[in-house]
């Protein structure tokens, strides 16, 4: 039978070729994935082990148990009382925090998370062993810097020029005193890093005298873990240590951890690639068996037993799979390959490193591409076995009976109605626990909808029968053509379904978020600008007075962040500007006044309300940040905002128990609304500090916007694979479809059907079965796209269904589109038929 199988796969090497693509794109995709976040892993694990290599021992400065506002840091004192001890080379103390650099435009180098600052701290030999200079020397002086290599170069600074130098306080200017390179994870997530000297970089990171991180190297022969004894000691309950090793390894198990997210991602959509290539390789294998009905019927007539045929089928597919996953992993390495490259060229940068291709790829690629393959066969096989012995006597290809649709479509119903189901209920929960039921509700209606497709062909189809008769003869041929075996349309159209499906579904959510987003910026904010800093960082105090001062600024309140401890419960309160916070916010009064802050009184949202059962005049005893009691009378209700914490109070309050206040955004209110000379005073009443964002309505509204078409591109390109494996789908179903059915196109040419019409009918089947599946996956991911969006109520009130009918019109036409495409090789072959030839064929 292993030699049947040989001979069956080499006699139909034309008709497996898309078995064998679909197949090795979903290969290529989970070897590529495997691969890929194997080669991040090594490379990222070498690079923490190497810059812990010379580390014996790390420590870092804990907070304050007992003051948890007091500022951490490890003394002068400590420091050397560390570099005293046994076994210790050196004890380097380091303070950091951010630093952004602009380039001759004026724009912030670097992507604002990634820009550090910190101290350039010289050993005896005056050499700082971190930082290797390709020009220059390390900052010596107050008034200078050093800055890596690659900012260095993108800002087109050199050793002796003035730079401006951002933090989240004015913008102050330096000498360049040297340029350096270094193995710091700033630097390579694409971010820039600047030296200070280290008396500087204490005063603007922590206080004089005090440091972050002490890093501890040990003499030749010294243990770490003996150093790390006597280390703990000396610093107490003030930090924690570590020995370089245990740095590394934790770091490497962090790095396992956030690619683990990433690797399963792509895993998933691997899968789905896969599983719309099944539909493909069972329709293969079906026609395939359909087709060889007297080989099979005349192969048990000389003795072959069912299990044998069933053997010999999946024997076929097995070897179609070997060669395909062998292929498609050889397809993966270029694509972790192409990926790795895309990153740097996007300017992710990754760690040097070789790629990485192990064991666990090659026995994944062979394992799923052989497993799926058979799989898919495994249906078809059966069929194959059941057919008799009598079947050798004519070439009628078996039908499916009325008892095996009927059972089929009954069982589809019940999983289709459990699965709706389940999604609706899913809506009306809402929440995390919503969501899970959905998808559970996902699964079983794309299961059903799978099942009953063939039901569903002929009704769907049937509606584009007056569009198709305007084509003529061809057109009422390819109508009768595309429900004439309604499993194969219905399993074609499948592969089509499911893509769109997801990408639909994906469409109408994140258009229907993009739009409540927008909806909430236009209601409830009224500010002319919106100022942040770049690196997610609070914004100072000085920045907020200097924002006060520009000119036409007739309206500027922060959204200070902070808690209050309320008899054992932490609640956010937001400090805000009274009197200006009510014109940069629209705050919907539900009871009392706004203007009751200024009595440094409490306003308080409308849920919060309600829930803790407070009301104007209820009297709230907290606990502030310096753990000293008081008591808050509530003096306004507010309907609840995105903005805003549930709590509001005067900045004067709050400051009177912080003294670094943390201000993660300041809204303000221009003197004739925005226009460039507005956005220049408030840029310029800071210093034109490249390190701070301004942002106008339109920018927020972008920025909300961005991070959704950004979310919705990726998933598209995603879900790309699993497209193109419907398309081969097409291809191939027309393609057998063809061969099946020369002996008809002979007649249909003998009878007066040109060629070009034959081509036209073959053309129009193609476009009906693909806009057939499009018209399911549209319906259904809109169903879906509607569930979940009503499971983020709750969360996101001005939330409703946005139909995103310019997107869904574009997928109907790019169905329409694959259609055609799908078409060519098919139509083309079927209008080069022999007419005698053809009518000859059995």
């Amino acid at each position: 039978m292993f030699r049947t199988a040989l001979r069956n796969v080499l006699a139909h090497k034309a008709r497996l070729l898309m078995t064998v693509l679909a197949v090795m794109l979903g290969v290529a995709f989970v070897s590529g994935t495997l691969v890929f976040t194997d080669t991040l892993s090594n490379a990222f694990r070498n690079q923490s082990a190497k810059s812990y290599d010379d580390v014996a021992v790390a420590v870092t400065a804990a907070p304050n148990q007992k003051d948890p506002n007091a500022t951490p840091g490890l003394s002068e004192q400590t420091r050397q009382k560390i570099a005293a001890l046994d076994g210790v080379a050196s004890a380097t103390g380091r303070v950091s925090g951010f630093a952004g650099v602009p380039d001759k435009d004026g724009k912030l180098i670097g992507a604002g998370w990634s820009n550090k600052g910190t101290n350039f701290s010289p050993g005896k030999d005056g050499k700082d062993a971190a930082y290797t200079f390709t020009a220059g020397d390390g900052p010596a002086k107050d008034d200078e810097i050093a800055l890596d290599k690659e900012t260095a170069g993108k800002g087109g600074y050199q050793v002796g020029d003035q730079v401006r130098v951002a933090t989240n306080g004015p913008v102050e200017t330096y000498t360049l005193a040297g340029v350096f390179t270094t193995e710091d994870g700033a630097v390579n997530a694409g971010g820039s890093l600047v030296l200070f000297d280290t008396a500087v970089a204490q005063k603007r990171y922590l206080k004089p005298g005090h440091f972050l991180d002490i890093t501890v190297t040990a003499k030749p022969g010294a243990d770490a873990d003996k150093i790390l004894a006597a280390v703990k000691p000396v610093v107490g309950d003030t930090a924690d240590a570590q020995t370089g090793k245990q740095l590394a390894d934790e770091q490497a198990k962090d790095i396992e951890n956030g690619l683990s997210d990433i690797k399963k991602m792509l895993l998933g959509f691997a899968a789905i690639s896969l599983f719309v290539g099944i539909f493909l390789i069972s329709n293969t294998f079906t026609m395939l068996v359909a087709q060889r009905t007297k080989e099979l019927a005349l192969m048990r007539a000389v003795g072959a037993s069912r299990k044998q045929i069933i053997y010999s089928v999946l024997m076929e597919a097995g070897l179609v799979g070997l060669v395909a996953s062998a292929v498609g992993f050889v397809l993966g390495i270029g694509l972790a390959a192409g990926l790795r490259s895309g990153m740097d060229a996007f300017d992710l940068k990754v760690p040097a490193g070789d790629l990485v291709v192990g064991a666990t790829p090659l026995i994944s690629a062979l394992v799923v591409g052989v497993f799926v393959t058979m799989l898919a066969a495994f249906v078809p096989a059966g069929r194959a076995a059941k057919i008799p012995p009598v079947a050798a006597m004519g070439s009628v290809h078996a039908v499916a009976t009325t008892k095996s649709l009927v059972v089929r479509n009954t069982v589809g119903g019940i999983i289709t109605a459990l699965g709706g189901g389940a999604i609706a209920f899913g809506a009306s929960q809402g929440g995390d626990n919503g969501r899970m039921v959905i998808a559970g509700g996902a699964f079983l209606a794309l299961i059903g909808v799978i099942v009953l497709i063939p039901l569903l062909a002929r009704p769907v189809i049937a509606l584009s029968r007056p569009v198709l008769k305007a084509f003529g003869v061809a057109g009422t041929l390819a109508g009768q053509n595309a429900v004439r075996n309604p499993r194969r349309t219905g399993a074609t159209g499948s592969a089509l379904a499911i893509g769109l499906t997801l990408v639909t579904g994906l469409s109408v959510l994140g258009v229907s978020v993009g739009a409540a987003v927008d909806r909430m910026t236009t209601d409830q904010i009224k500010a002319d600008y919106l100022i942040t800093m770049a690196s997610g960082e609070g914004l100072s105090q000085a920045a907020l007075d200097a924002v006060r001062k520009a000119p036409g600024a007739t309206a500027v309140s922060p959204q200070q962040a902070g808690w209050l401890d309320m008899q054992g419960h932490f609640a956010s309160v937001s400090g805000v500007t009274p009197g200006d916070v009510e014109k940069v916010l629209n705050l919907k009064v539900v009871d009392g006044s706004l203007a009751t802050l200024a009595e440094g009184k409490v306003a308080v949202d409308d849920k919060t309300s309600a829930k803790r059962g407070w009301k104007v005049g209820s009297t709230l005893p907290v606990e502030f940040t310096d753990k000293k009691k008081g008591t808050l009378t509530v003096g306004a209700v507010y309907e609840a905002g995105e903005f805003v914490s549930p709590l509001l109070l005067d900045t004067k309050v709050l400051n009177a128990h912080d003294p670094k206040p943390y201000i993660p955004q300041i809204f303000v209110k221009m003197d004739g609304g925005p226009s460039a000379a507005a956005e220049k005073a408030v840029m310029k009443s800071l210093g034109d500090n490249p390190a701070i964002t301004v942002m106008d309505q339109k920018d927020i509204r972008d920025m909300f916007g961005g991070a959704i078409n950004m979310m919705l591109n990726i998933m598209y390109g995603l879900l790309a694979m699993a497209l193109i494996i419907a398309v081969l789908g097409v291809v191939n179903t027309l393609a057998m479809s063809v061969f099946e059915r020369q002996q008809e196109i002979g007649m249909l040419r003998a009878i007066g059907l040109d060629r070009r019409r034959v081509k036209r009918m073959v053309r129009l089947e193609a476009v009906v079965i693909s806009l057939f599946g499009a018209v399911v996956g549209i319906a259904l991911g809109s169903f879906l796209g509607w569930a979940i969006g009503e499971t983020l109520k709750s969360s996101l009130p001005d939330y409703a269904l946005v139909l995103p009918w310019g997107r869904i019109g574009i997928f109907v036409l790019l169905a329409g589109l694959v259609g055609v495409l799908a078409s060519l090789w098919p139509a083309r072959s079927a209008a080069k038929l022999n007419m005698l030839a053809a009518i000859k064929a059995e």
